[in-house]
């Protein structure tokens, strides 16, 4: 939508513990360069030679003259938050690349809230964990799809490859068109449409169930860590959608 390469966006990630430290190896791992990557923690931005670094936010250092968030988010083109409420001023948001995204993940409160970026910038695309706006990121659309491809395989560890096969998975459902049922799950209304205002899948969504295990159960096998094969995918598959709605067996028999 934002019509940026991955291989070439500039990221903040406002936020040094465990679920940014993972979101940023994903982001790594599907194709950001690491220098293109600013992380910052309570006491601002991890770079080389700072002291009191532990070895995971070290691993996350780079080069760099910026020390702070508004000196980091200059020109940046995704600022993704995994910190505290109201972090990102309005001020910040202009000095961001055109077409920005901003992932404003902090619970309850965002680090910006979505009205809050819409009185400077009409060109963001803006996620928040919260269910009453649009684009909510909620772990309820990854993790019980991705251990029930990793179980089904009996995969001995979940490696970056299966994550991103997970991103991949749900990125490319977010483009499909939204059915009925997923339509009314959502409360009636417009019917989504890959967009700014939609860009992940619902949480009400039946169709994870049967896309992400997929993905993660192929990519699980692709690498070597499977202990069991999967011989029919389409099979798997119909298996998959039985497990949530029950009735289908019976009216497949």
């Amino acid at each position: 939508i934002s019509k940026k390469s991955i291989k070439k966006i500039k990221v903040v990630v406002n936020g040094a513990g465990a679920s940014a430290i993972a979101c940023t190896n994903l982001l790594k791992n599907t194709g950001v360069p690491q220098k293109n990557i600013i992380m910052l923690d309570s006491k601002g931005v991890l770079y080389r030679g700072r002291d009191n670094l532990n070895q995971w936010k070290s691993s996350h250092a780079i080069e760099t003259k910026k020390r702070t968030l508004d000196e980091a988010i200059i020109g940046a083109d995704v600022f993704l938050g995994l910190s505290s409420k109201s972090i990102l001023s309005k001020k910040m948001v202009k000095k961001m690349a055109k077409n920005p995204i901003i992932f404003a993940c902090a619970n309850p409160d965002p680090e910006i809230t979505p009205e809050e970026v819409e009185e400077v910038r009409k060109d963001a695309i803006v996620a928040t964990g919260r269910s009453d706006y649009p684009n909510q990121v909620n772990n309820l659309i990854g993790f019980p799809y991705i251990f029930r491809g990793a179980l089904d395989v009996r995969a001995k560890t979940i490696n970056e490859e299966m994550k991103v096969a997970a991103a991949n998975a749900i990125a490319a459902l977010a483009r499909e068109d939204v059915p009925d049922e997923v339509a009314a799950a959502m409360g009636g209304g417009e019917r989504p449409r890959y967009g700014k205002e939609y860009i992940i899948p619902s949480t009400f969504d039946p169709r994870l169930i049967s896309v992400i295990p997929v993905a993660v159960a192929k990519a699980a096998i692709k690498t070597g860590v499977a202990r069991k094969k999967i011989e029919n995918f389409e099979i798997y598959k119909e298996q998959l959608k039985q497990r949530l709605d029950p009735s289908v067996t019976i009216l497949q028999g």
